[in-house]
């Protein structure tokens, strides 16, 4: 009888614990890394959570106005499980915004291909609805040129060292 009343109590801790530490976790994350990386996934704090925030608005005729006014990485939430935020590295056209992930089958990319591309993007306080498409072949060459132009890079560079280049 005491053994099961210590197990009852040992799971409900346990499961409170968890409980808080989920919880936790979903409202401090999302969060931009302190130390001001812009255009750089390294150096985030913290891994992004559930919350997208922002306030939902109508999407702008055109993104590129955004590329000065919001010089960081934008989060994106795809719909579906599991439902995660994501930081991405963009920029803004008069059609849309352009994101880059590996061309080897990177998180977002992957989550894409598999569930769709509907879901909500935040670009600085505002939060958009959005459907994505991945793009390949030439056309994704001449994307990856106008995201390498905002982040001040050339297609022969790699974004961190034992990177492949982004023409790759």
């Amino acid at each position: 009888m005491i053994k099961m009343i210590k197990s009852k109590i040992a799971g409900i801790a346990v499961t409170l614990v968890v409980a808080v530490c989920i919880l936790s976790w979903i409202f401090t994350a999302p969060y931009i890394s302190s130390q001001g990386r812009a255009l750089s996934n390294q150096g985030f704090d913290r891994t992004p959570g559930v919350i997208i925030g922002g306030t939902l608005a109508p999407s702008p005729d055109d993104f590129s106005s955004l590329n000065e006014s919001v010089p960081g990485p934008m989060m994106m939430k795809l719909s579906g499980f599991p439902p995660f935020v994501t930081y991405l590295l963009w920029v803004g056209t008069p059609g849309g915004v352009i994101s880059a992930s590996r061309p080897d089958g990177g998180y977002w990319s992957q989550r894409l291909r598999e569930g769709g591309g509907d879901g909500l993007l935040r670009i600085g306080d505002s939060t958009y609805e959005m459907n994505a498409t991945e793009i390949h072949g030439d056309e994704r060459l001449a994307m990856m040129g106008k995201w390498a132009a905002k982040a001040n890079m050339s297609l022969d560079q790699t974004l961190y060292q034992g990177g492949a280049p982004l023409n790759d």
